[in-house]
């Protein structure tokens, strides 16, 4: 999921190189997943929104696990998120400084 198209042919065209051919890609808006894709058994957010997505959290599949950088630019807490029976695991794991998590697509 990418929203920035010159971002995502550029990943299409490396991963073709390394001869990689199980990935899908999709150009749209990552804040709401990709739900005719779901459940997930893994997660991974590289731009920051300021708190956990809920759409998200509902594409998780059992025993999932999601890392996301959580906070505003500067004050930035990666986490990783465990699907469990009982709900979600939150683990922080360290500070870090990503991209503003942006609506919309380019």
């Amino acid at each position: 999921m990418e929203r920035i198209l010159p971002l995502q042919e550029k990943a299409k065209k490396t991963l073709r190189e390394l001869k990689i051919d199980n990935v899908s890609f999709r150009h749209d808006d990552g804040g709401w997943g990709w739900e005719l894709k779901a459940p997930f058994d893994g997660i991974l957010v590289a731009a920051a929104p300021t708190e956990l997505p809920e759409m998200l959290l509902e594409q998780m599949a059992m025993g999932a696990v999601m890392l996301i950088p959580i906070g505003k630019y500067g004050s930035q807490e990666l986490q990783r998120v465990t699907r469990t029976p009982d709900g979600y695991e939150v683990e922080e794991l360290e500070m870090v400084n990503f991209v503003p998590f942006l609506s919309g697509k380019e």
